[in-house]
């Protein structure tokens, strides 16, 4: 026979049994983020020269669509508010929002949001473990992401970007990007490391890093009103500005003002790893550019 102790011992068992077992606590990425500029600072602030692809993994193909890159293409209606992708947005200027929504009946988390002030984009990371649609299904500038706890690191894989620059001096990216990311938090600072595959524009993955802070306070307005207008009277409707292969009038222009040689501002893998370090010091100087004499 069961005492009346043991009978509650039992029962309050049986209770405890039936409750769900609580999940292991994930650190939450919740709150106003501000970046700090500092790393990369001229790429990411008043934006790159033309011509410098330094640092950069990219193929011949890159090269050439980006040598022939007009700036004024920005001056076309369908160009002036476009936004940046998922891959560049985090390199450029933002600030972030992130929040969680969790299922009201079981509170698990479905996904974590993400405001971008730039061009006031949301995106979405899917936590409920859904698949990547199919890659017929439609490109869009933030891609289709799903994320996963690896300990207290958010990591998210994205796919579905549609096609913009890598770098803001016209090195694109393709419509076969894909992005790998980490979000780790201490304390109030926020660092965001980012893989960004691209078969046809890198030969590696590209690597970037960023860091935000917590705002404690609002960072001010969250808003980007843009308006198309004709910026360029007179302009033929089908008339795209770009330099032809091989006559861009800045062509060489960034190698010679810094000295650089110009095999190293061109990029390439080979320009990314330390090892280059001893061929750079065998490379001539970069002669004046046919355009800078006249």
């Amino acid at each position: 026979m069961f005492s009346s102790l043991t009978r509650f011992v039992v029962g309050v068992g049986a209770v405890v049994a039936l409750l769900p077992s609580p999940a292991a606590a994930q650190i939450n990425l919740s709150g106003d983020w501000g970046p700090r500029m500092h790393e990369d600072q001229p790429d990411r602030g008043p934006g790159p020269e033309l011509g410098d692809y330094t640092g950069l993994p990219i193929t011949d193909g890159a090269r050439l669509a980006a040598d022939s890159w007009d700036a004024a293409r920005l001056t076309l209606r369908e160009h002036q508010c476009k936004v940046h992708n998922g891959p560049y947005i985090f390199h450029g200027p933002l600030q972030v929002r992130i929040w969680e929504e969790k299922d009201p009946l079981t509170q698990t988390l479905t996904a974590i949001k993400i405001y971008i002030s730039t061009y006031e984009q949301e995106r979405t990371i899917w936590m409920d473990g859904r698949a990547h649609p199919p890659a017929f299904a439609p490109h869009t500038w933030q891609g289709f992401s799903t994320g996963k706890w690896d300990g207290d690191i958010l990591t998210v894989y994205t796919t579905h970007l549609k096609q913009e620059w890598i770098r803001r001096n016209g090195v694109p990216n393709s419509e076969t990007s894909t992005m790998v990311e980490h979000f780790i938090r201490h304390g109030n600072i926020m660092t965001h490391l980012e893989q960004w595959t691209d078969p046809v524009y890198l030969t590696e993955p590209l690597l970037r890093s960023e860091d935000f802070v917590l705002n404690e306070r609002p960072a001010g307005n969250w808003l980007w009103p843009c308006e198309y207008v004709d910026e360029i009277v007179n302009r033929p409707h089908s008339d795209v500005p770009n330099y032809l292969p091989g006559h861009s009038p800045f062509a060489g222009d960034f190698a010679y003002r810094y000295g650089i040689p110009v095999d190293a501002a061109n990029g390439g893998v080979e320009t990314t790893y330390p090892e280059y370090q001893a061929k750079l010091r065998t490379l001539p100087k970069p002669s004046k550019p046919a355009a800078a004499s006249k």
